[in-house]
């Protein structure tokens, strides 16, 4: 029997997977089995969520009553559009990519572990911008401890791999299992896993540097077979303007989220910075990001799409396109 999970419950699930202490964890998994549908397709989900929620109380009480408080974990805040890590092998080209995409000027050399800690840069997209987040080199011997923190509250991971290399194979293999022994999977969807709970999902995309390398399709064959599962390929020449800006265009896209555009009744359009919110998101979900306070009393908005001169009346549950101009009446 499929789950069938509420848009609302999926908004806490992925609260939780971003929780940074304790106690959010156990305020975001209250609401996850608060808004969990009950019916018999989400008994295995609702068991694992009160496992969770179990095991984190005994941990909130472990904290409380000792003397030792955990130190500061390392913390990004989510700028622009969403936040992506870029991970790979020694040499694979993150902070070159990270280089070339945002104005950060990280260390670009030709050794290995150049990078030394992690390391944020803007990414301009069109008309918004993501956060793009360097990290030093994983091997089965080396892994950042902050790493693990970084991930769990990114929208995905960029995993670079070099096209020109035969050993990124086994190389970028590596980083997928070393992060798999740390309960973080990199896969096709962002979310915790359904069989543990206690392991997140994040998706990935394969950024081939040096895409137009001799080999490269038998090295992304090899690599594809290696490891069981296809991630999305994008290759790119970095040196090249057209491939760079491929290459933008599909880490926008993994975000999967949409534009939306705001104004006030009576007033023109603002067209110059617009809310990201997920796709398949609603009016009462723009409204909460535009006015959390106000966001109950709501009563109705009026939708502009691409093109259109007369502006629709929508309800709360209308899901939002791309481009789409919305005025809010509360």
């Amino acid at each position: 029997m499929p789950a069938n999970l509420t848009h609302q419950y999926q908004r806490a699930e992925d609260a939780c997977r971003r929780s940074r202490t304790v106690d959010e964890r156990v305020c975001c998994l209250q609401d996850m089995l608060k808004l969990i549908p009950k019916h018999k397709g989400t008994e295995k989900l609702q068991a694992a969520i009160k496992t969770r929620l179990k095991e984190s109380r005994a941990e909130q009480q472990q904290l409380r009553s000792s003397s030792v408080r955990p130190g500061p974990a390392t913390r990004f805040p989510r700028q622009g559009a969403g936040q992506l890590v870029l991970l790979g092998a020694p040499n694979a080209g993150k902070s070159r990519v990270l280089s070339v995409l945002t104005e950060a000027d990280p260390l670009v050399a030709s050794y290995p572990f150049a990078t030394g800690k992690p390391q944020p840069g803007m990414m301009e997209w069109e008309d918004t911008c993501l956060q793009l987040i360097d990290t030093p080199p994983t091997t089965d011997s080396r892994i950042d401890p902050a790493l693990i923190n970084i991930l769990r509250a990114a929208d995905g991971v960029g995993l670079c791999f070099d096209g020109s290399s035969d050993a990124a194979v086994q190389e970028t293999a590596i980083v997928i299992q070393e992060l798999a022994t740390r309960k973080t999977l990199l896969t096709n969807s962002n979310g915790f896993d359904r069989e543990d709970f206690s392991r997140i999902q994040l998706k990935t995309l394969l950024i081939v540097t040096r895409g137009a390398a001799e080999g490269v399709a038998s090295r992304l064959a090899a690599f594809h077979e290696r490891i069981g599962i296809r991630f999305p390929v994008q290759r790119v020449e970095l040196d090249e303007a057209p491939s760079v800006a491929e290459l933008r265009k599909a880490l926008f896209e993994m975000l999967d989220v949409v534009r939306v555009y705001t104004k006030r009744p009576g007033q023109p359009g603002d067209l110059r910075d617009p809310f990201t919110i997920p796709r398949e998101a609603t009016v009462e979900d723009l409204a909460g990001r535009v006015h959390r306070e106000k966001a109950g009393q709501l009563r109705f908005a009026r939708v502009w799409n691409s093109g259109s001169q007369t502006g629709r009346r929508v309800g709360k549950d209308h899901c939002l396109q791309d481009r789409d101009l919305v005025e809010l009446h509360w």
